[in-house]
């Protein structure tokens, strides 16, 4: 297989889990407006700053208010991880690789790019926004169906499974830092409901809530959630699992020792840590060296093999 098409199928991955996994970060909030009083007003800047785009949002915006940051990362096509911007380069890459990927995958894939485009307006406004949002991580989900089921599992598939994991790793870690960030400094003092409604939006933005509570069987916790989140190898979004994935794939293509050593050295760490038990500042500390890590791997990968 050329490294173009490899490269090509890899990032394709990326873009849709990417989308698929930013609507889910603005899900979090979403969840939260529902669930909450009225009176009660959520931050957003935080989502800027868990994104890592703070310097490049106020850029562009005056204020990170709540129509300003859903524009910036759903729409903006400025901004290159909105959801926008992460379909055009998923639909771009598929488009390259059109002879490599299901006739139906690439089909699907143009649907979700022009379906996003039109419902652009939906996602911005409370009114539509979840379901519009929803119907993104639905969609990429089909796709993910499709793929497994038509697509040759070669090398081709190992890289395209890669990539997925790899930006879900690093997603997940970043749905977590939604918390981290403190989105309502006011009530962290105050009641233990608000606290359980938070970390329930967390684990449902990432459909995890029933995994959850049929694996713990026991109230939301912020521990439990950390736990489950980061370190549960069954749970297909923790962090742990991705990881497990990607040296497993690694592992079936030729040439993988050196990109799998930074794989080696992340799940010792993360295997040697106690989520639950950080405070807020030590957990997002521990997030960002997670986030590292993934990063060495990816660069490791691309070094290897793009």
């Amino acid at each position: 297989m050329l490294s173009r098409v490899a490269s090509n199928i890899f990032w394709m991955a990326r873009y849709l889990e990417r989308a698929e996994n930013t609507a889910r970060v603005i899900n979090v909030n979403s969840h939260l407006l529902m669930d909450l009083p009225r009176t009660v007003k959520l931050g957003w800047e935080p989502i800027i700053d868990i994104l890592s785009v703070r310097e490049d949002f106020y850029n562009n915006y005056e204020e990170a208010d709540e129509h300003s940051v859903v524009k910036y990362m759903v729409t903006d096509k400025n901004n290159p991880s909105s959801i926008i911007s992460s379909l055009t380069m998923a639909r771009e890459n598929a488009r390259t690789i059109r002879e490599i990927i299901p006739t139906e995958t690439w089909e699907q894939i143009n649907y979700l790019y022009l379906s996003a485009m039109k419902n652009r307006q939906s996602m911005l406004g409370r009114r539509h926004r979840y379901e519009a949002l929803s119907d993104v991580i639905r969609s990429n989900q089909t796709i993910t169906g499709m793929l497994s089921g038509t697509m040759t599992h070669d090398e081709g598939y190992a890289f395209l499974r890669i990539g997925r994991n790899l930006e879900r790793g690093d997603m997940t870690t970043r749905i977590i830092d939604v918390r981290s960030a403190t989105l309502l400094p006011e009530l962290d003092y105050e009641q233990p409901a608000f606290e359980n409604i938070q970390w329930m939006g967390v684990l449902k933005s990432m459909s995890g809530y029933q995994m959850y509570r049929r694996e713990m069987r026991l109230r939301i916790t912020r521990a439990d959630v950390l736990k489950f989140l980061l370190q549960q190898s069954r749970f297909p979004r923790s962090l742990m699992h991705t990881l497990n994935q990607v040296k497993t794939l690694l592992q079936e293509l030729p040439h993988h020792e050196s990109a799998i050593v930074p794989i080696d050295k992340l799940q010792k760490k993360l295997l040697k840590a106690k989520p639950q038990s950080l405070k807020q500042e030590s957990l997002h500390e521990f997030i960002d060296e997670m986030q590292l890590g993934l990063i060495k791997i990816a660069e490791e990968i691309s070094e290897t093999y793009f």
